[in-house]
């Protein structure tokens, strides 16, 4: 009896409107129900208006177990962007591109260092995926072997500040498996052509759907958002050897990060991207899973 949420944004309002629709109450400081639980796919900082409030609410219902978090990409972000190097400077670089990333967060909390760094504290505390018998949860990805390796270098599932230092040394493994749990996995785009983001930066790189038979999709098709000039054509074989994807008869996983748009709607019956572009005039989507093995569109609620 879980209630699966997507991306929040610091859209501490939405987040509240949905949970009252859910039928959550506020009893002594945190949203519960008699029945059910929350389990929240990250990113709850960054480009909203109240993002303080929404980590308020989010840590209430952890703190009174009535909901599990997870880590999303701006949490970690925000961890190396605050981490510094040792020889100067931080994980993070403090370039244009990523202030503008984290800036309505810092606005927040000016004023708040001791407060912000508290936050920091606790997102060190959430783990990067969860799994038990009936479904699995992650931020970006899970690829099995990729989550396997996690189980087996983070501790509790979660990231120490030893582990934050080494996760940025680009090519090496710990830093490949972050990337795509966090981030997801992503093509290079054929052709020398790139897109813009919705921040207006130039990408080379499109996330893909890493739930598809690559050999069955094409460069247009396997991308997660829809890109106009990208070639309706087969994957290259070269390609296709480095790309694993996610078996249709393993169990139902649920994530977020894509910025969809539109009517939610699943993938198959076994994926459920919950990311609906809040943060740009969207929806904030849950998914409430009743015990039924196979997902249903009926049971996507969101405002």
């Amino acid at each position: 009896m879980m209630d699966f949420i997507g991306d929040i944004h610091g859209h501490a309002d939405k987040l509240e409107e949905l949970l009252l629709k859910l039928g959550y109450k506020k009893n002594d400081g945190a949203y519960s129900h008699p029945d059910r639980k929350v389990l929240f796919v990250g990113d709850y900082i960054d480009r909203g208006p109240k993002i303080r409030e929404t980590l308020q609410i989010v840590r209430a219902m952890v703190d009174s177990d009535n909901a599990i978090a997870l880590m999303g990409n701006h949490e970690y972000n925000a961890l190396c962007f605050h981490f510094q190097e040792t020889e100067g400077g931080h994980l993070r670089a403090h370039s244009i591109k990523n202030i503008i990333q984290h800036y309505e967060t810092l606005k927040e909390f000016q004023n708040r260092q001791e407060e912000y760094e508290e936050v920091l504290e606790w997102f060190k505390t959430l783990p990067l995926y969860y799994e038990i018998d009936s479904f699995k949860a992650v931020h970006a990805c899970w690829d099995n072997n990729t989550i396997e390796y996690l189980r087996k270098t983070l501790v509790n599932d979660r990231l120490t500040d030893e582990l934050i230092h080494e996760s940025v040394k680009k090519g090496t493994k710990l830093n490949e498996a972050i990337d795509q749990t966090l981030k997801g996995k992503e093509m290079e785009m054929p052709g020398g052509l790139y897109f813009e983001d919705k921040d207006g930066n130039k990408r080379t790189e499109m996330r893909i759907k890493w739930w598809e038979d690559p050999s069955n999709m094409t460069y247009k098709s396997i991308s997660v958002i829809p890109i106009e000039s990208l070639p309706d054509q087969p994957i290259l074989e070269a390609e296709l050897k480095s790309l694993d994807f996610y078996p249709e008869d393993d169990k139902n996983v649920f994530f977020g990060h894509y910025w969809l748009q539109g009517e939610p709607s699943l993938y198959k019956d076994n994926i459920c991207c919950l990311d609906y572009s809040v943060a740009k005039d969207g929806k904030l989507v849950a998914y409430r899973l009743n015990g039924e093995s196979v997902l249903e569109n009926k049971n996507l609620v969101y405002v």
